[in-house]
């Protein structure tokens, strides 16, 4: 059976992803043609045209590279509550507030980890917020590290591939704290990766991660 023209036309659509302007939103867009089709044979050969085409541009977006201000939000309920901090990051804690986190940031890309000695010592994360068009830096260190009761300098922010340097940077000397934030990066329209340093008195060069590349 022939597909009717305006199905044809469907098919033959470009797929686009952009970057939409002022938030860094990936975006498909189709261009589809117009027409009608006559007889039930030929509307079903162009529903199912439709349905094919819709299918592979789920699957062009699910291979795009993701921005640096994109990626799905956490499902209601699924981020921590209150002041307290944790490993995962809670946005809406006494420290992030502090440093001007706002509550609707979630994480994008992949978790990066410390290592000191081949022992895990802290997690480095990248948070974006959609509300706010800002990427922050997150760094959480780790209790068995911490129990060792050893003081250091933490250092943590969002690496921007286009300016080539740390943005948003927040440094702590001398503590022992576990929950750190950097400050509000405008880089949602650069290639970026949180970046976290952990250096200890006495010892040479900074423990460091960097988090996922996001363009």
């Amino acid at each position: 059976m022939a597909v009717t023209g305006a199905a044809q036309r469907f098919l033959g659509g470009k797929m686009q992803i952009s970057r939409a302007s002022g938030t860094s939103v990936r975006r498909a867009r189709r261009r589809t043609g117009t027409g009608s089709t006559t007889g039930g044979g030929a509307a079903r050969t162009a529903r199912a045209a439709l349905v094919a085409a819709t299918c592979l541009a789920a699957t062009a977006l699910g291979t795009g590279v993701a921005s640096a201000g994109s990626g799905p939000a956490p499902a209601p309920g699924g981020a921590p509550e209150g002041a307290a901090g944790s490993e995962s990051g809670n946005p809406a804690s006494a420290r992030a507030q502090a440093s001007g986190v706002c509550e609707d940031a979630h994480q994008i890309g992949s978790t990066a980890y410390i290592y000191r000695n081949g022992e895990t010592i802290a997690s480095v994360k990248q948070f974006y917020s959609p509300g706010c068009d800002e990427n922050y830096g997150y760094a959480w260190v780790w209790k068995s590290f911490l129990d060792q009761d050893l003081r250091f300098d933490l250092t943590v922010g969002v690496w921007s591939y286009d300016r080539e340097y740390l943005v948003g940077a927040h440094r702590a000397f001398d503590t022992h704290e576990q929950e750190f934030w950097g400050n509000p990066a405008d880089t949602v329209a650069e290639c970026t990766a949180a970046e976290g340093a952990l250096s200890l008195a006495g010892e040479e060069g900074p423990y460091s991660a960097r988090s996922s590349k996001r363009c």
